[in-house]
């Protein structure tokens, strides 16, 4: 499938064109004669990550194509639409690096991420090396070929998902738990806040009305005596006026009209007067109080801002303050309520987990054992009869409140 690899600046190499042919390419040579700067090479075109300094001493810039031929339905075709790059037929891949370490990746001649080539990389090259045989030594590795063998894809996947769904039920519950258990800390806090703030029910706007209404009532007494002077010489004045009045309508008649428009004046003058006795007689009576109204008013006004430092709020916020208190309440009691049936989620996820496990456990338990018969049989042509292959499957038990 790779046809042409073509190297400039990379390395060692100047220049090289590699053109492989149909079958097997084979290219040998002595230690130090550079196979490994091909793979190199190769990788760096495939979005690998390499060497840091790969530019050849003396050149600004390294570039690296490599072109290989896609049959109908290659998985590397899927790739390319993933990443809206182009395609008909060949794939061309050219990645360059400059001196300053600046890397740029073409498909196709359209720029892509090195993602995009490592994605091709993955469905273009396998490369195994003289040491792969090591891989077969590491105990990590050797769940994933018994569960390859097994063809167990699905029953692995069915398994990690309800360890998933596990999980979260737990984390779920445990969030839940730690919530109640801190709002638990401050109930009784919380029920005597509620009970406080219901028995005095401030209202917003009820600190500035309560103010002024004390300021009033302070600087009535000393306004009041002034007042009702006031409003006694209004009406003095009012009756005087009035005398004034008849006295003069009784000899108009003698004066022959020369009166006429000091009595209109004066008619007029006592539609005012009147105006402002009334005024001022309303104003005598919203002086009207007694000290034991003063007392209540300061009392309340008193009780709402104690109540208001003591929550650390402005006195309009205290209304705001029961709702969320209440609200705080109401959460505790739904908490509670929710906790039983949280418990039995993590039940039923745990059960079904369980169940997927040891699915999951069975299937290579008979896979070991068939495992170690097609090994027995491998092993005898190349005269190791003697030799066993074991496959020992081991597991673990896990609480549903530590799942492993």
């Amino acid at each position: 499938m790779l046809h042409r690899l073509s190297i400039q600046n990379i390395l060692l190499i100047e220049q090289v064109d590699l053109v492989f042919g149909v079958g097997l390419n084979v290219l040998t040579g002595e230690t130090g004669a550079g196979k490994s700067i091909l793979l190199d090479a190769l990788g760096f075109v495939l979005g690998w990550r390499g060497r840091a300094e790969l530019v050849r001493s003396g050149a600004e810039l390294g570039e690296v194509t490599a072109e290989f031929d896609l049959p109908d339905g290659h998985p590397a075709i899927s790739v390319l639409q993933d990443a809206g790059l182009p395609f008909d037929g060949d794939l061309i891949l050219r990645r360059t690096n400059s001196l300053d370490g600046r890397k740029r990746a073409f498909v196709n001649d359209r720029s892509c991420s090195a993602e995009v080539l490592r994605r091709l990389s993955a469905a273009l090259v396998e490369i195994h090396g003289q040491h792969d045989d090591r891989g077969l030594l590491d105990p990590k590795g050797h769940r994933g070929l018994l569960d390859a063998f097994a063809e167990n894809g699905a029953a692995l996947a069915q398994t990690q998902n309800r360890y998933s769904a596990l999980r979260k039920a737990l984390k779920t519950l445990k969030t839940l738990q730690d919530d109640l258990e801190m709002a638990s800390e401050d109930a009784d806090f919380v029920a005597h806040a509620v009970a406080e703030l219901e028995t005095l029910d401030p209202q917003t706007g009820e600190d500035a009305t309560l103010d002024s209404q004390r300021r009033q009532m302070q600087s009535a007494e000393r306004i009041r005596a002034d007042v009702e002077k006031g409003h006694a010489a209004i009406l003095t004045a009012e009756s005087m006026m009035i005398d004034g009045q008849r006295w003069l309508e009784d000899v108009s008649g003698a004066a022959e009209g020369r009166l006429d428009s000091a009595i209109d004046a004066i008619g007029r003058a006592m539609i005012e007067i009147s105006e402002a006795q009334a005024d001022v007689a309303g104003a005598l009576s919203g002086l009207d109080f007694s000290p034991y109204d003063l007392e209540q008013v300061e009392e309340r006004l008193f009780a709402i801002r104690a109540l208001a430092r003591k929550h650390d709020v402005q006195p309009d916020a205290l209304p705001d303050l029961l709702q969320d208190f209440r609200e705080k309440m109401t959460r505790m009691d739904t908490g509670n309520a929710n906790l039983a049936g949280l418990e039995a989620e993590v039940t039923a996820a745990h059960a079904a987990y369980q169940v997927a496990a040891q699915t999951l456990s069975n299937r290579r338990h008979k896979a070991a054992v068939k495992l170690d018969i097609a090994m027995g049989h491998e092993l005898t042509p190349l005269k190791m009869e003697r030799a066993q292959f074991m496959t020992k499957v081991t597991g673990v038990t896990c609480a549903p409140s530590d799942p492993k």
